[in-house]
């Protein structure tokens, strides 16, 4: 092989940019769903992707080789929301057949139940060994994956929704217009800080913490993406998009980086703003809108990001769009 060719095989690094950001489209699509994805979810330190849709089945892709690697099918207690623990092949998913509230530790290598939560199914994070889940009675829980028995309890006074810190140490619960900061150790002695989020007091859909732990943002009915620093509770930027129905979710994402904010919308289009600048980068309309609002996560430390709607799309830069990048080895 010549050296042109090496060099020509030679992986690009970039730095997220608003030009890369704008050039963003989808690079590869999976439309053999016939259904609506519910959740997914990127596993932290491998290159694992896992979804779950309304067919009721749970689907494990490695986004490195762009393919599907297993088909799990849940018929008889439905799936809703999934997420990843620490190991790549195990996740937690909840029911969506309306008698069973319960969540599963599920192995996605042999198909095989490891362990069963009763109590929870419509709000859920994991990290690390323990996760946190809401409920719509108004009640927060935490979990030991290693015990069946729930380790704590929170009584609150709306719809949460919950979220860990990326190290485990700090939780935050968002209703009614607030978000409470909660220290995972001492949870008992109840928030240790507590965050107005501008008089919005529509439900709360999604609060989620930047990989750095310094920023907190959290997305409502009524189609807001608000943006705090997680430390003072100081309201960076609030971005408005379509309100989502009773029964969607909106959802968002930071970039890896914490510089950009992704998010869906009532209308099913796509959304992306600075956070240092609280301005709108650039804006997609989906293939899929007519769907509804999309779930969309960014993967840990790579420039591509992933929504679901009808079909599971993966968003990368188009390289022919920029005007000049540098490739680093």
């Amino acid at each position: 092989m010549s050296g042109t060719q090496m060099e020509r095989e030679e992986k690009v690094s970039l730095e997220l940019s608003e030009e890369i950001l704008q050039s963003m489209e989808v690079g590869m699509s999976f439309k053999d769903y016939n259904c609506t994805i519910s959740s997914m979810d990127f596993h932290k330190s491998s290159s694992y992707l896992v979804t779950a849709s309304d067919d009721d089945s749970i689907r494990l892709y490695d986004i490195t080789s762009g393919t599907c690697l297993k088909t799990i099918n849940s018929k008889k207690y439905g799936v809703d929301l999934v997420c990843f623990t620490s190991h790549p092949t195990t996740v937690i998913y909840s029911s969506k057949n309306g008698w069973d509230e319960s969540l599963r530790l599920l192995s996605l290598h042999d198909n095989k139940y490891l362990r069963y939560f009763k109590g929870h199914h419509d709000s859920l994070c994991s990290r690390k060994d323990c996760f946190v889940s809401g409920s719509l009675d108004r009640t927060v829980l935490l979990w030991d994956q290693r015990a069946e028995k729930c380790q704590g309890l929170l009584h609150v006074q709306g719809r949460p929704a919950v979220s860990y810190d990326d190290q485990g140490l700090v939780f935050a619960i968002a209703f009614g217009g607030y978000i409470r900061m909660f220290d995972a150790r001492m949870y008992e002695k109840g928030p240790f800080e507590i965050f107005s989020v501008g008089g919005d007091i529509s439900d709360a859909n999604v609060v989620k913490f930047s990989n750095d732990g310094r920023l907190i943002l959290l997305t409502t009915a009524d189609g807001h993406i608000h943006v705090l620093d997680s430390f003072r509770g100081t309201h960076l930027s609030t971005y408005n998009v379509t309100p989502v129905s009773c029964n969607s979710t909106l959802e968002a994402s930071f970039s890896p980086d914490g510089m950009f904010a992704i998010s869906g919308s009532g209308d099913g289009s796509i959304y992306a703003w600075s956070v240092r600048s609280g301005k709108e980068v650039t804006s997609w309309r989906s293939a899929t809108s007519d769907t509804g609002p999309p779930v969309i996560k960014w993967a840990p430390g790579n420039l591509m990001f992933a929504t679901g709607s009808s079909e599971l799309s993966f968003w990368v830069p188009d390289l022919s769009k920029l005007g000049a990048y540098v490739g680093r080895k």
